[in-house]
């Protein structure tokens, strides 16, 4: 009795909470950075409800509402000239939200979601914060804490919800990309790029947000400031270091944690196994197809790979290839995080993309990244300050330049600067998913985040830059410059008029 008495004593006793997570997003990237954080929570024994575009079966236990798709289009053309353009982006990210808020919240999944749990309690909200709020009228709703999840580091507009606007002097805009450190020129490009985003998130994105959740939820969406917690797919061995408030968590590499690389594809394992010099895998991302690659650009990089013994990977979509030279291989999809942590992988040239960026960090790799859109240049210099990463213009590249940027990516120095870079992103305290699951239970056990608030956030933004104070000092010094004028005048004054009355009595 004694002894088993002792045994229950050491189980670990854990309360269990019911949390409702939210991806209204669709975007299979950012669902597979938070899909690895909801089956752990799950398998902690948390009831996990989730709503979602994405149609990945997650656990049994996850009681899921499967949105339906909206018909926009996921796909960029490499021939679009201004697909790399940073201004654009905020505000085709305006219209993206005008999609995903008009079909997510009428379809016929998340009005089930209503009818069906009109009377649950939820202990915690965890809602992927991106293009729109229009889904937080779930959070007054149910009254319950908001943890914000971001499948990339944070957007212009969001560090100001934690007490954390971003200094553009030295912090660049996700939409940005310069090198560091920048130039006035970058300084104030960045300025004004962050200046743009704020301004149309405010203007197309909240407020038609908050309309649509009044009119959908039956609620006014939640003030994203209020928000307890986010959890953000960065580090800042990766993007750089940058002041973040305590209830601004970094977990980038959390899609990876504790993922063991799996046996490859006969095909794969024998084509990378068998290469001598090592292989090149060239994967331009899930949202880029491979009929939209300009033929004559596709010729100049099968001519620059037939220059390398290496051996090319080529994720290419589009049927077949006749004129490939023998040591490329395409293949309609690649297992590309098995693909980059083999150790006969030496070289990834990639878009950008952020996950793509923490895989090759993750395993080790140097990268050739032509960014095309987002925060794929944001992410491309990031790692060129890094020094393994090699920037190329897809759309203008030469077959010299081509050559010459692998040349560089391949160099003993880079291959060094990228083992010393997996090196110091895996080197934490805790794991990225140790971390997001104790902060998701933190917030969940205290009921909120309040004891985590920065006194910043209900301040008014001249307070915040302490241009009150500067205005006082600047007003308190003109008084005492001006005081003192006046009294050195009137000093001289009574000097000059006293010489004047003695040069007459005399």
């Amino acid at each position: 009795m004694i002894l088993t008495l002792s045994l229950l004593l050491c189980i670990p006793i854990s309360h269990s909470y019911k949390i409702l997570a939210l991806t209204p997003y669709d975007g299979q990237s950012h669902f597979e950075v938070f899909k690895p954080l909801f089956k752990a929570l799950s398998d902690k024994g948390h009831n996990l409800t989730l709503i979602t575009y994405s149609t990945a079966h997650i656990s049994d236990q996850i009681k899921t509402y499967w949105l339906e798709r909206p018909e926009v289009t996921n796909v960029l053309s490499l021939q679009d000239p201004y697909v790399g353009s940073q201004i654009i982006i905020p505000i085709v990210l305006g219209e993206m939200s005008k999609e995903y808020c008009g079909y997510g919240l009428q379809t016929a999944a998340f009005q089930r979601f209503l009818r069906e749990n009109e009377d649950v309690k939820f202990d915690l909200i965890l809602a992927e914060l991106f293009i729109s709020d229009c889904f937080l009228g779930l959070a007054n709703k149910f009254k319950a804490p908001v943890i914000g999840l971001s499948s990339g580091a944070a957007l212009p507009w969001q560090g100001k919800w934690f007490g954390a606007q971003p200094n553009p002097a030295y912090v660049q805009s996700l939409f940005a990309g310069f090198s560091s450190p920048m130039t006035f020129w970058h300084r104030l490009e960045n300025t004004l790029l962050h200046i743009h985003a704020n301004v149309w998130y405010e203007l197309f994105m909240k407020k038609p947000g908050n309309e649509c959740s009044k009119k959908f939820i039956g609620f006014e969406a939640a003030d994203p400031h209020d928000t307890s917690l986010f959890l953000v797919n960065s580090h800042h061995t990766l993007t750089g270091v940058q002041p973040l408030t305590p209830n601004i968590i970094e977990v980038a590499g959390l899609h990876v944690q504790n993922r063991k690389p799996q046996k490859l594809p006969k095909h794969l394992d024998d084509w990378i196994t068998n290469a001598e010099a090592g292989v090149i895998y060239f994967n331009l991302g899930s949202m880029i197809k491979s009929d939209t690659f300009p033929e004559e650009q596709r010729r100049k990089f099968l001519r620059a790979f037939a220059r390398f013994p290496q051996r090319i990977l080529w994720k290419w979509e589009n049927g077949t290839m006749a004129d490939k030279p023998d040591n490329v291989m395409i293949d309609k999809w690649m297992p590309q995080y098995d693909i980059l942590c083999h150790p006969n992988v030496k070289l990834f040239l990639n878009h950008g993309g952020l996950l793509s960026t923490v895989e090759a960090a993750h395993c080790g790799k140097p990268l050739v990244i032509m960014p095309q859109f987002g925060d794929q240049k944001h992410n491309a210099y990031a790692m060129e300050t890094n020094g393994v990463g090699i920037l190329l213009n897809l759309q203008t590249a030469t077959e010299e330049q081509i050559v010459e940027a692998i040349k560089k990516a391949l160099q003993p120095k880079t291959i060094q600067n990228a083992k010393a870079l997996m090196d110091k992103f895996k080197d934490r305290p805790l794991s990225p998913m140790d971390t997001a699951i104790y902060w998701v239970e933190h917030i969940a056990r205290h009921k909120g985040g309040q004891h985590m608030r920065s006194k910043a956030i209900d301040m008014p933004f001249y307070q915040v830059y302490l241009l009150d104070v500067i205005g006082f000092l600047v007003c308190t010094a003109l008084c005492v410059m001006f005081a003192i004028y006046k009294t050195v005048k009137l000093i001289l004054g009574l000097g000059k008029a006293k010489k004047t009355t003695k040069q007459k009595t005399s």
